[in-house]
């Protein structure tokens, strides 16, 4: 079974800018479709930034023009740059790979989760 690590996350001010980073144990992000998902606190866990294997990107409408996902097979690594960051970006963020589309991506199903990495944007 896959083993995500996400990395990054932290407290910024309104505006300011992080760069998450995702680690699988094996090298899913080689040969599938990824993505970095969001949960906010009594919120269903949605797709922020989809990546699929030929480097066709979804963004959510949210997040168009200000995230970036991008990928490194060398490392099995796959990061999301979010600037401009605002107030309802606070949640935790997840990765995941394996999928075979993007279609997939948006409606499932979905994989073990890793733990994630906090987002807090103070206004």
């Amino acid at each position: 079974q896959v083993q995500y690590v996400e990395s990054g996350g932290g407290l910024v001010p309104t505006g300011g800018s992080l760069r998450l980073s995702c680690t699988a144990s094996t090298s899913i992000f080689s040969s599938n479709a990824m993505g970095w998902f969001r949960q906010a606190p009594g919120q269903k866990r949605e797709l922020v930034a989809g990546l699929s294997i030929n480097n066709t990107t979804y963004y959510a409408d949210s997040v168009k023009g200000r995230f970036a996902i991008s990928r490194d097979t060398s490392k099995n690594t796959l990061n999301l740059q979010m600037n401009s960051l605002e107030s309802e970006d606070t949640a935790m963020y997840y990765c995941q790979g394996g999928f075979r589309n993007i279609a997939v991506m948006l409606r499932g199903p979905f994989g073990s989760w890793g733990q994630g990495t906090q987002v807090t944007v103070s206004s």
